[in-house]
């Protein structure tokens, strides 16, 4: 399938320059002078780089060949990753590099979701909020009562964040994903 300038919307994949983007942003305009363009920002599905591009109206992009599954991390040997789609119990086994720093949130039996690209996984995106238990923190010093003072504290996941002075050791937290891991909440 293919998509002209005027099929454009937000989280459109397409291909172009032989890699998969998705559609980040685009504008439409049309000025008084020549013909109407639509100005677009893609990001990269393999490698997650940001690029601008500018397509004349009625220029055509092709689909690109991806395909999201639900699947569920299984556990990981020698820096590869197995995960399983939880229908057909397929597995897929995804090297430690493409997941880079959202490795140390994976848990045994969490939902993610896999990106294949031409039938090879290139990608994992994680739920935006995980729990786990605190498995080491620094003791709280006394005294310590100001606002926002934070302390370091490492999960049963193997993620470190930092997490407020209250949280003790065994306290299940809820953990945001989207930035690389920040305290949410304790449950």
């Amino acid at each position: 399938m293919s998509y002209q300038t005027s099929d454009f919307r937000n989280g459109l994949k397409v291909e172009t320059e032989g890699s998969p983007y998705t559609i980040v942003y685009f504008q439409f305009v049309k000025p008084g002078k020549g013909t109407a363009f639509t100005r677009t920002k893609l990001k990269n599905l393999l490698t997650g780089a940001v690029i601008d591009r500018t397509y004349r109206s009625g220029e055509i992009l092709e689909e690109a060949d991806v395909e999201e599954q639900p699947m569920q991390f299984l556990y990981e040997q020698q820096g590869i990753y197995t995960f399983m789609n939880t229908e057909t119990y397929d597995q897929v086994e995804i090297q430690g590099t493409v997941l880079a720093d959202d490795a140390k949130f994976l848990i045994e039996s969490l939902e993610v979701n896999v990106l294949f690209y031409k039938g090879r996984a290139v990608n994992v995106t994680l739920p935006n909020f995980i729990e786990s238990k605190v498995a080491w923190t620094e003791p709280a010093v006394k005294g310590n009562t100001s606002n926002n003072i934070t302390k370091n504290a490492k999960l049963e996941c193997g993620a470190e964040i930092q997490v407020p002075i209250f949280v003790k050791e065994g306290e299940l937290l809820k953990v945001d994903t989207r930035d690389g891991g920040s305290y949410v909440s304790r449950l």
